[in-house]
C-alpha cells in the first residue's frame, strides 16, 4: 500500500511539469482559457477519484490477477510478433 502511494506521489511532479511543458502548444493552438482550464480540472478530478479507487482497491486485493492479465497479453505479443502479424 505505501509503495503504491508513493509512486502515486512521485508521479505529481513530473505530470505537472510536463503538463506545463505543453500548455504552450494548447495555448498557442488557439485553445481559449475556459475550454483549457474546465478540461484541466476534469482531468484532476477523474484522476484523483481514479487513484482513490485504485488505492483502496490495491489495499482489499491482491495483484493476482493483474499478473496474471500481463502474462497472457505478453505471450499473445511475443506471439504476433513471432508470427509476423505485429511488427515492432
Amino acid at each position: 500500500m505505501a509503495a503504491t502511494r508513493l509512486s502515486f506521489f512521485l508521479g505529481i511532479p513530473a505530470l505537472t511539469g510536463a503538463g506545463l511543458y505543453e500548455l504552450k502548444d494548447a495555448v498557442g493552438a488557439g485553445v481559449g482559457a475556459v475550454p483549457l482550464a474546465v478540461g484541466t480540472a476534469v482531468s484532476f478530478v477523474v484522476a484523483y477519484a481514479s487513484i482513490a479507487w485504485l488505492l483502496k482497491f490495491v489495499a482489499g486485493h491482491s495483484f493476482n490477477a493483474f499478473v496474471i492479465y500481463r502474462i497472457i497479453i505478453g505471450t499473445l505479443l511475443l506471439a504476433l510478433l513471432a508470427t509476423g502479424a505485429l511488427t515492432a
